[in-house]
C-alpha cells in the first residue's frame, strides 16, 4: 500500500535500522513491487553548459566558481539528435537533456529545446529535461512537445538548504515540482549526499519526497562528486553504506518509484553497485559524462549487466498497454 503520510519519526526509525536488516527489508519490498533484475538505463546530455547565475555549492557550472568548465550555448539540434540515437543504440531507454539555466525563459532557446524534445521523442525514447525552475505554462508546453519526465532535485533538507544554495528557495523547488505534476509530466526528484549534511538532513529530505501529494516517479540518489573550484571541493567521498541507507529507505517509503543510482557511480566498483541494486536501486545513468562529471561508459555498464544478470527496462513501460502516443507529444490514448 502506498503511503504519503509517513511521519518523520517513522522515516528516522527505518533509516537507522542495522544496515543488513534495512537492505533485507528493502529487497523484499523491491521483489514485490518491481521487476527484479530489470534496470532502467538513462543517458544525460548537457545541451547548454556553464555560465549559470546560481550559487549551488556543489556545481561546476556556476559562473562564479573557477572550475575549468567551458561554457557553451545550446548545442545544434543535429548534435543532440545524434547523441540520442547513440544512446538508444547502446541500450538507453530514457534520454535527459540538461541546460545550465536558473529558470526557463520564454525565448528562442526554449523554443529550440521544445523542438529537441519533439525530435528525441520521435526516436521512441522517454524524454526527460532538467532546465531549472518553470511555471505552469512552460510545463504545459513541454508536455505538448512530448516530454515524458522532468528532473528538479530537492538536493537536501529544508534545514540544510540555505548552506548549499542561496539564489533560490526550497519552496521554489517544490513549486516547480507542483507545476510538473499538474502538467501530467512524470516527476523526477531526489538529492545529493556528501554535502556536509547530517543523517537528520538525509532523513528529512526523504521524508519530504515521500510525503508529497504523489510520490515522484523517479528519485535519483546522488553522491557528491567534489570538483576543484567549488566550495565543496574538499568533501570526503560518500561510503557505500551511506548510499545503501538512502536507497533502501527510499525503496521502502516509495515502493513503486524508480530509485536511481546516479552521480558518484564512477567511483563505485561493481560489488558496491550490486549492493545498491539489491537494496532497491533500479535505474542508472550510462554514458561517459553526467553533464560535466565522469560516469561509467556504456561498455562498462554492459559488462556489469552481463555479470549481474541485469536487463534494461523497456521505454514507456508505465504507459498503459494498448495506449499509443498521438500527435505532437500528447498524452497516451487508448488505441
Amino acid at each position: 500500500m502506498l503511503r504519503t503520510d509517513w511521519t518523520l519519526a517513522e522515516v528516522t526509525a527505518i533509516y537507522h535500522q542495522p544496515v543488513l536488516e534495512l537492505v533485507s527489508q528493502a529487497a523484499a519490498i523491491h521483489a514485490v513491487t518491481q521487476a527484479t533484475g530489470e534496470v532502467q538505463v538513462c543517458t544525460l546530455l548537457s545541451v547548454k553548459t556553464g555560465g549559470c547565475p546560481e550559487d549551488c555549492a556543489y556545481c561546476p557550472q556556476a559562473a562564479r566558481y573557477h572550475t575549468g568548465v567551458q561554457a557553451h550555448k545550446l548545442l545544434p539540434d543535429a548534435e543532440v539528435l545524434a547523441s540520442a540515437q547513440r544512446a538508444r543504440d547502446a541500450g538507453s531507454t530514457r534520454f535527459c537533456m540538461g541546460a545550465a539555466w536558473r529558470e526557463i525563459r520564454d525565448n528562442k532557446d526554449f523554443d529550440r529545446v521544445l523542438g529537441m524534445v519533439e525530435q528525441v521523442n520521435g526516436l521512441g525514447l522517454e524524454v526527460c529535461c532538467t532546465l531549472g525552475m518553470l511555471n505552469e505554462y512552460q510545463a504545459e508546453r513541454l508536455k505538448e512537445a512530448g516530454l515524458y519526465a522532468y528532473n528538479h532535485n530537492l538536493d537536501t533538507s529544508r534545514e540544510k538548504y540555505d548552506d548549499i544554495i542561496t539564489t533560490r528557495t526550497y519552496d521554489d523547488r517544490l513549486n516547480t515540482l507542483e507545476h510538473v505534476r499538474k502538467a501530467g509530466i512524470s516527476v523526477c526528484s531526489g538529492g545529493i549526499i556528501g554535502l556536509g549534511e547530517t543523517d537528520e538532513d538525509r532523513v528529512a529530505m526523504l521524508h519530504t519526497l515521500a510525503t508529497l501529494e504523489a510520490h515522484p516517479e523517479s528519485v535519483p540518489v546522488n553522491a557528491l562528486v567534489p570538483v576543484e573550484g567549488t566550495p565543496l571541493a574538499e568533501q570526503p567521498r560518500v561510503s557505500v553504506w551511506e548510499m545503501l541507507r538512502m536507497i533502501a529507505t527510499a525503496r521502502i517509503l516509495m515502493p513503486n518509484t524508480m530509485v536511481r543510482l546516479s552521480a558518484g557511480r564512477q567511483e563505485m566498483p561493481v560489488t558496491e553497485q550490486a549492493l545498491c541494486f539489491l537494496a532497491g536501486a533500479n535505474s542508472i545513468f550510462s554514458g561517459e559524462k553526467l553533464l560535466t562529471t565522469p560516469n561509467p561508459d556504456f561498455d562498462a555498464d554492459q559488462q556489469m549487466f552481463a555479470l549481474l544478470g541485469l536487463k534494461p527496462r523497456k521505454s514507456f513501460k508505465d504507459v498503459p498497454e494498448g495506449a499509443v502516443l498521438m500527435g505532437r507529444g500528447k498524452a497516451p490514448v487508448e488505441a
